[in-house]
């Protein structure tokens, strides 16, 4: 449903971005509530709301495991920020962050017919941030935490995760890092190498790195090094905090800068901006894997990468072989309410991204595919029902 304008009464009188497509899209939000009955006459009325919502609200009380079946709460994800880390825009604050956590809601209701309410926080405390999120979990199904910046993204996360019993899930980490593994597990298809013979150098300690690295790991990749702003992660270093010392000690044996990381290399996957020199994507390994997934600008452009590649990947989608979270998180959150899952496990998301691999065949797969596109009507379908089985298989699907 197209966004009605808004009353004339909250428009400024001048408005400098009137006619611009971008910001016509946008005006008056990009979703809305709608109800899924309809109030006809009196004994609707009734039924819908007083008298006889006492009987529901009071059959709940006695048995709570009912709110699932008669409210909203077993289809509904509250998309949480502080607009601390939005995009590629950084900490613009709440109010600003509301365009993207409109997005992230209308591409739930899309792509996995999930509904989601956006929630812009203005707290950036740890703690007032959990609390708030514990003391409205209730009303949600699920809670996906956005753009919150790092490492105070996977304090919140563990805290919510430990106290909360429905799925909580950063997709700035999480999706990002299922969608990578899938689009690898088909790259390495396509360059005949084995993930347990693979060197693989993570540009980015963030979020994003942090889980890519994770998941990686979990999913058999021998040799792995991580990079920040000062060098590759190793235990020798006295400045890094918690998840990257954790991290240096689950990946160790190098050090040095990015361009050494990259010496001899299978993959390169950038999370992190910036611009990697050609010398140094030139000395990787002979069918070496670039994915570039800064956005706009990718740390190193595809034609540079295609010199030296076997595949190459960005997360724009004007190039082929776009990493986007979108394939993952609404099949990711349908699956788990498909089972209603107490939480995600890691088991979950690695059978998310065999699905996503899997949805390509050997006869399709070539170099500018290795990873299915958003509008691919299967994908969401058979991630949420890999999600699903996984979900049973780890013990967290309830009846």
């Amino acid at each position: 449903m197209v966004a009605q304008p808004l009353p004339s009464s909250v428009v400024p009188e001048t408005d400098q971005y009137a006619g611009d497509a971008v910001f016509e899209l946008h005006r008056g939000g990009k979703i809305e509530v709608t109800s899924s009955i309809h109030v006809r006459d009196a004994s609707d009325l009734s039924k819908a709301y007083t008298p006889g919502v006492a009987r529901v609200c009071t059959a709940i009380a006695e048995e709570p495991s009912l709110v699932r079946r008669y409210t909203w709460k077993s289809n509904v994800v509250a998309v949480v920020t502080d607009g601390t880390a939005v995009l590629g825009l950084g900490d613009i604050g709440p109010a600003a962050s509301l365009p993207v956590m409109e997005g992230k809601a209308l591409l739930f209701k899309e792509f996995g017919g999930v509904d989601s309410v956006p929630i812009a926080l203005d707290c950036t405390d740890v703690d007032e941030f959990v609390e708030t999120v514990v003391r409205m979990a209730p009303s949600f199904g699920g809670i996906n935490l956005e753009d919150i910046s790092a490492p105070r993204c996977f304090e919140i996360e563990r805290r919510l995760k430990e106290r909360l019993d429905i799925p909580v899930f950063h997709d700035d980490q999480h999706g990002t890092a299922v969608v990578v593994l899938a689009a690898l597990r088909n790259a390495l298809r396509v360059t005949g190498k084995s993930i347990e013979d693979t060197r693989v150098v993570i540009s980015g300690a963030g979020a994003a790195g942090v889980a890519c690295a994770r998941i990686l790991l979990q999913a058999g990749v021998g040799d792995l090094a991580v990079v920040d702003s000062k060098g590759v992660l190793s235990e020798d270093r006295a400045d890094l905090n918690p998840v990257k010392l954790s991290l240096a000690r689950d990946t160790g044996g190098l050090s040095g800068r990015l361009v050494d990381a990259l010496d001899g290399a299978d993959v390169f996957i950038g999370v992190s901006g910036g611009t990697v020199p050609e010398e140094a994507i030139a000395r990787m390994a002979d069918g070496s894997m670039i994915f570039a997934l800064a956005n706009p600008n990718p740390e190193v452009h595809p034609d540079i990468a295609h010199r030296h590649a076997a595949v190459v990947a960005t997360g724009r989608s004007d190039f082929p072989n776009q990493i986007n979270n979108v394939l993952a998180f609404p099949g990711i959150f349908r699956g788990a309410f498909d089972a209603n899952a107490s939480r995600i496990t890691e088991g979950m998301k690695l059978a998310a991204a065999d699905a996503l691999a899997g949805l390509i065949s050997s006869d399709d797969l070539r170099p500018d595919y290795i990873i299915p596109s958003p509008f691919d009507e299967r994908v969401a379908p058979a991630v949420a029902a890999a999600v699903t089985a996984a979900a049973e298989a780890d013990g967290v699907a309830r009846a």
